[in-house]
């Protein structure tokens, strides 16, 4: 499953009042997990920066000026996206501004249902809470120390990490736990799981068995390693 944590800056809270993107970071995940590929262009907007933006994002006229129109990215923005589900905070603010900008070079525009809102998911899964994405980063214990001010492809970053904590993929079981060797079935066809015909050589030295036996002893009769040496001797004379 591929998805593509994006985020944006602009001029303004309207795109359709004369505001522009500015500043567009993306971020691809497969199946929650970042890839390292990101997207990330500044803009020229075609139009000053009034000082309420600048002071969200530090981004002024002066800088923006030598970067590329939208149009001149369009192409490989919409490369990158490709057909990935999009994921953002307020989603709805960030896609009517990638919206507009598509609309007026003549490309196709991006449908609502390719959103997923972290601000939803965020509302939902903490009712009454503040749900910011500085708000969550502090209630994950993630590293924000950098986001002096806002930054798309820093937003991104961030909100991706935000977003694999709101789904609770990181609560995936590890399975560290040894399973015995059984059939697996597949399209009714059961095929045997392979079993090793020589055991591997033992990694741990006589000398080191000893020295952990006398470890052991040292510390009682009720040391939680006594609960395995009956287990490991008879494994031993397997």
């Amino acid at each position: 499953m591929r998805e593509v944590v994006f985020d944006t800056e602009t001029t303004g809270l309207d795109p359709y009042q004369g505001h522009r993107l500015v500043e567009i970071g993306c971020v691809e995940l497969v199946n929650r997990f970042p890839t390292g590929r990101t997207f990330h262009r500044y803009l020229n907007p075609e139009r000053d920066m009034p000082a309420e933006a600048f002071a969200i994002h530090g981004l002024s006229t002066e800088f923006l000026r030598p970067q590329p129109v939208f149009a001149n990215i369009a192409a490989d923005l919409l490369a990158f996206i490709g057909d990935a589900a999009l994921v953002a905070h307020n989603a709805a603010f960030d896609l009517g501004f990638l919206n507009a900008e598509l609309e007026r070079v003549n490309q196709v525009i991006i449908p609502r249902d390719r959103l997923v809102d972290t601000l939803l998911l965020a509302r939902r899964k903490y009712p009454g809470s503040p749900n910011r994405l500085d708000d969550l980063c502090v209630r994950f214990g993630i590293d924000n120390s950098r986001r002096t001010k806002h930054g798309a492809l820093l937003d991104a970053e961030l909100l991706a990490e935000v977003y694999v904590e709101l789904v609770d993929a990181r609560q995936a079981q590890l399975g560290l736990v040894a399973m015995p060797a059984s059939p697996i079935v597949v399209n009714n066809f059961a095929i045997a799981a392979k079993v090793r015909p020589v055991p591997l050589p033992p990694r741990v030295t006589e000398a080191e068995r000893a020295a952990h036996s006398a470890l052991v002893a040292q510390l009682g009769a009720k040391a939680i390693w006594n609960d395995y040496a009956h287990t490991s001797a008879q494994g031993a004379l397997q």
